[in-house]
């Protein structure tokens, strides 16, 4: 079930434990010490979205995405649960009840480029750095209506 949470009433451990396992999983580009000093950049973004939307499957939260300003700015699944169609259903929902038409993705994670083009999205433009200037070359994909 999709539910919208309150950042500051949330317990942001359990969703911080969930990005740590899906970079793990996903992002081979990054290693452990890259992780540990996102970190505290990962938790400051979540105060900063203008909508956090988790996705808990038997009281056990299975992944979560953050929206602003219409563009998805976070989308990460507990590895368990990758494949199962959480990650499009939180998109659905994201398109369709807070109408997002925006994402970034690392251009090296392959699978997320490939699901979000699956899904409508198109690059529009790519950076050679991320947002933190890393040299994470990073993809800004556009929704086609």
């Amino acid at each position: 079930m999709i539910q919208q949470i309150n950042v500051h009433e949330y317990d942001l451990n359990r969703l911080l434990d969930i990005w740590e396992a899906s970079i793990l999983a996903t992002h081979n580009f990054i290693n452990r010490d890259a992780i540990d000093e996102m970190k505290p950049s990962v938790i400051t973004a979540f105060a900063a979205m203008d909508t956090v939307l988790i996705y808990e499957d038997h009281e056990s939260v299975a992944g979560f995405m953050g929206i602003k300003d219409h563009k998805i700015e976070m989308l990460f699944l507990d590895p368990v649960y990758r494949k199962s169609g959480i990650g499009k259903q939180l998109i659905e929902e994201a398109l369709q009840t807070y109408k997002i038409k925006y994402v970034d993705v690392n251009e090296q994670n392959l699978q997320a480029v490939g699901f979000y083009k699956h899904l409508g999205f198109k690059v529009i433009s790519r950076s050679e750095t991320d947002d933190e200037g890393r040299n994470y070359p990073i993809l800004h994909m556009e929704h086609e209506l």
